[in-house]
């Protein structure tokens, strides 16, 4: 990707979006006040779920790297953290293009479905990989019940994840 004559906040939203499994949505959209660094968690709001529940996501020690790196792009993008070109949300199809024009034969949505493929091969349990894709799991009663969002889980299969990616 840094081989890429793409903008560096799309380049950098891109490796967010595959460090943190997240839908393209939800990192062209995220503003700095989501992130809480201290405790490397980012809250993406409801509004801008699709299942519109409020979502924690761990961030790993390179996702973290990826924000610090961001972070010299503040004030160009209202907020953004991956703001694009002209300072305004990066355009949905951009990571598509950025993928095709690396000659990588996926769409970016493609990051999810490669994780959680991941999870399987490596014994990850069901309940924490589902959480960590935002999906919901078994029946009404059972999402009712099931109030934890295992964070802590979640947070060292995504250090485990970010490994894989960049070995």
């Amino acid at each position: 990707m840094q081989a890429s004559g793409a903008w560096i906040g799309t380049r950098l939203a891109m490796r967010f979006l595959a460090l943190t499994a997240a839908r393209s949505g939800e990192v062209r959209g995220a503003r700095w006040r989501e992130f809480d660094l201290e405790s490397a968690t980012w809250t993406v709001p409801a509004s801008r779920m699709k299942s519109r529940k409020e979502h924690r996501v761990p961030l790993s020690s390179a996702a973290l790297a990826v924000l610090k790196r961001a972070d010299g792009l503040r004030g160009r993008g209202r907020g953004l953290v991956f703001p694009g070109i002209q300072g305004g949300m990066v355009g949905a199809a951009v990571f598509g293009r950025l993928l095709n024009d690396l000659g990588i034969d996926c769409s970016p949505h493609g990051f999810r479905s490669s994780f959680r493929s991941w999870c399987s091969d490596q014994g990850i349990d069901r309940e924490v990989a589902e959480q960590a894709l935002a999906h919901a799991v078994g029946s009404q009663v059972e999402q009712c019940y099931a109030r934890s969002d295992v964070l802590e889980r979640r947070r060292e299969v995504m250090e485990a994840w970010a490994a894989f990616l960049v070995q």
